[in-house]
């Protein structure tokens, strides 16, 4: 296996864990970690659509982040309800 193999693989890890996180802090910073972990990827690997992508990513969650940083109150994801 090559090193561009295991960032890819590295940035793919990232993302399943966004989707295991309960709180919103901890999704942004994995979700963070993965376009920068992505953005890599996509550059070494020459990679263009998966570089735009994470590269446009980036500042949005970075963005969002701040938000939450802002806000009174951070609260966790909410569960699914059924109506």
């Amino acid at each position: 296996m090559v090193g561009i193999d295991l960032l890819g693989y590295a940035a793919s890890l990232a993302v399943l864990g966004t989707f295991c996180m309960g709180r919103m802090v901890s999704l942004r910073l994995l979700a963070i970690l993965s376009n920068i972990l992505f953005a890599c990827y996509g550059f070494y690997g020459h990679l263009h659509p998966v570089l735009l992508l994470h590269v446009t990513l980036l500042p949005i969650n970075l963005f969002r982040l701040a938000q939450l940083r802002k806000s009174e109150t951070v609260e966790p994801l909410e569960p699914f309800r059924r109506s």
